[in-house]
């Protein structure tokens, strides 16, 4: 049985800078790091590649965790940091917010870029993407009305 989405995974090649960025701009703490050598058949086994090596962090602010990879084995290809999101795979993050408009200057004063200020549909939604340091997409959404589906209870 399904239970719930556990974390989201995020390989970079700075483990400490995004460390720094989801902390530091997102309120995130980091509940655990760990890292494993070269050779380690069971991390090989479980994610379909041979010779790793990596750091990691798993990170977690109230029910949400993501999960920070660095690998040094193999040789990752750099990731593109303006990759359209409409490029398959998986296209963001998003995180639920109270005054998207204050949280937008916030991360904004901090360095975070936006593709633009935050965006309203007339429905008591209001969302805008911005970009971690590697270029990931991060969307911040707002659904003020407690009656619209997208509305977090917490």
């Amino acid at each position: 049985m399904i239970q719930a989405i556990h974390h989201t995974a995020i390989s970079t090649p700075n483990l400490e800078r995004a460390i720094a960025f989801y902390r530091d701009l997102f309120g995130f703490e980091v509940v655990q790091e760990f890292a494993w050598p070269r050779g380690s058949e069971q991390a090989d086994r479980i994610l379909g590649v041979e010779d790793t090596e990596a750091s990691a962090a798993m990170l977690r602010r109230g029910n949400s965790m993501i999960e920070i990879f660095q690998f040094s084995s193999p040789r990752p290809k750099p990731g593109d940091p303006r990759r359209p999101v409409c490029n398959h795979g998986i296209t963001h993050i998003c995180f639920a917010v109270k005054n998207i408009q204050e949280e937008f200057e916030r991360l904004q004063e901090r360095g975070m870029s936006f593709h633009c200020p935050p965006q309203g549909n007339g429905s008591g939604l209001a969302a805008t993407y911005g970009r971690d340091p590697d270029g990931n997409v991060i969307e911040l959404l707002e659904a003020s009305d407690p009656r619209h589906p997208f509305h977090l209870t917490n």
